[in-house]
């Protein structure tokens, strides 16, 4: 079951995203450290409503940020899309002993789904350039990959921004 979380479960959700940080880094993936993502991000998230969380037997797999924000770093790419009325996915995550069960799919297609209930006109993200497994999952999904972006507190490589339009 998805739905928006409650403020009981950032801890939960934070604890996802440090494992999933424990394990790019064991694959050789430096994405997530100790500073991104963090429980300030997270609060912020469940505050504007925005962190949706994966359930199953009450407890927490997953999470995903579906906002209507556009952060600072996304202004100077050119999307395929006018910067109007866009979903931004952000913190996508699975605790990495329930990554591969279609946890993640499933978030994305809740993210995507609410979008055309919405009439969102397309979805946006960004991933890590030597996160290989990530940009394959979009491209699957029909993602157009556009320009890279840099998050100098993350990382010295870019992160590759995806975009998927929307039919009307």
């Amino acid at each position: 079951m998805i739905r928006k979380a409650n403020i009981s479960e950032i801890d939960q959700v934070h604890a996802i995203t440090k494992a999933c940080g424990e394990k790019m880094k064991a694959d050789g993936i430096f994405q997530w450290n100790e500073t991104y993502p963090n429980a300030e991000a997270f609060q912020k998230d469940f505050e504007r409503g925005e962190l949706y969380v994966y359930i199953s037997e009450n407890i927490v797999l997953g999470c995903i940020v579906i906002s209507t924000v556009m952060d600072e770093e996304y202004k100077s790419v050119k999307w395929l899309t006018p910067n109007i009325n866009n979903y931004y996915i952000h913190r996508l995550a699975v605790h990495p002993k329930h990554q591969g069960k279609g946890i993640a799919r499933n978030l994305m297609d809740f993210a995507e789904e609410l979008a055309v209930q919405k009439n969102i006109v397309s979805v946006r993200l960004d991933t890590f350039s030597k996160n290989i497994r990530n940009q394959k999952f979009y491209k699957a999904r029909g993602y157009k990959q556009l320009e890279n972006i840099y998050f100098p507190n993350q990382s010295e490589f870019p992160f590759y921004c995806y975009e998927l339009p929307l039919k009307k």
